[in-house]
């Protein structure tokens, strides 16, 4: 009999299912790779407990625990192992000054990143073309990408979205508590109001209930797809390369596809043929390495010209210097 478990993570939530004959380290590896967290920390049950599987040894049979995992939901707390190296570059600043703590770091694509050839999925059977609309690169490319979807003008979307997340947040902070948010709400509600704040999962699954619809987000470097608030009528679908978020959108067929005027980016959630197509063009971006591979990729400071790997050196750099502009290095 599988063992099936519930994750709630930085990146959305996610169904477990592990074979009975499972080991804690096939757990911790499942885990780590749903959720994109090197390192983490897990809580369960209410109020959330802390939960160490690895304290029965990696190679223990998760049966031979005393562990009742089967139907559980676990909370995965990305990279809280209190070595600043190992926080989210969002979350560096908390291990230096309040001042920093009010410049998240801000980490822009070099501009060979752009694509020389925007890829196009003709759909004939939906009457026209998927296409990728690019969204700009000033942190706050997930907010402008689901408001281009979702509000008729997206120009101020970024600081309408932020407010909305701020506001669900103190509407519920004993659902996004401290150990959901890495920070108490009032502050966290605060961080997400600034302009270079990243946008990630918790902003995805806030704005999905939001506006009553599924977000699909499609991962280039793997082509894996996250969905949140699944199961509504609609869906809007996103393109997710590393530190960039751009929008699928359907252009109609009397139309070009360089007119973005008459876009259709809200789609019947059950059409999974124009997800299908999403992925199709996501593979074409793939194969213009078209993301960031956020463990491996150089980066530099704009502020002292310092160059590392990763988003582990920025972070250290970052507390090492207080320095919080990074770009990723030609």
């Amino acid at each position: 009999m599988p063992i099936r478990i519930r994750l709630r993570a930085p990146n959305g939530q996610h169904t477990l299912s592990l074979d009975d004959n499972a080991a804690v380290s096939d757990l911790l590896s499942a885990i780590s790779t749903s959720t994109d967290l090197p390192l983490f920390e897990l809580k369960w049950n209410f109020p959330p407990q802390p939960l160490d599987p690895s304290l029965y040894g990696m190679s223990t049979l998760l049966k031979d625990t005393d562990l009742k995992l089967n139907g559980a939901q676990i909370i995965v707390i990305g990279q809280a192992t209190g070595d600043p190296s190992e926080q989210r570059p969002e979350e560096a600043s908390q291990s230096t000054t309040q001042q920093s703590q009010s410049a998240p770091l801000s980490l822009q694509r070099k501009q060979a990143s752009a694509l020389e050839d925007t890829p196009e999925v003709p759909l004939p059977d939906r009457g026209g073309t998927v296409v990728l609309r690019v969204m700009p690169d000033d942190n706050s490319c997930m907010f402008r990408a689901v408001g281009s979807a979702v509000l008729t003008d997206s120009l101020d979307s970024m600081t309408e979205l932020r407010s909305l997340v701020a506001q669900a947040i103190q509407r519920d902070p004993e659902y996004y508590n401290e150990a959901i948010l890495q920070r108490s709400p009032d502050e966290y509600c605060k961080w997400i109001s600034y302009s270079d704040s990243w946008g990630g999962g918790i902003e995805l699954s806030i704005l999905s209930q939001e506006f009553d619809i599924e977000i699909a987000s499609i991962n280039v470097q793997d082509l894996r797809v996250d969905r949140f608030n699944e199961g509504k009528p609609r869906r809007c679908i996103l393109v997710y390369s590393g530190i960039h978020y751009d929008t699928i959108a359907l252009v109609p067929q009397s139309f070009s596809p360089l007119d973005a005027e008459n876009d259709i980016k809200l789609f019947d959630a059950k059409d999974d043929l124009i997800l299908e197509a999403a992925r199709q063009l996501c593979g074409e971006l793939k194969k213009q390495h078209y993301y960031t591979d956020t463990q491996k990729f150089d980066v530099k400071c704009n502020t002292c010209g310092w160059k590392g790997a990763g988003e582990r050196g920025a972070v250290q750099h970052a507390n090492e210097t207080g320095h919080t502009d990074f770009g990723e290095a030609s």
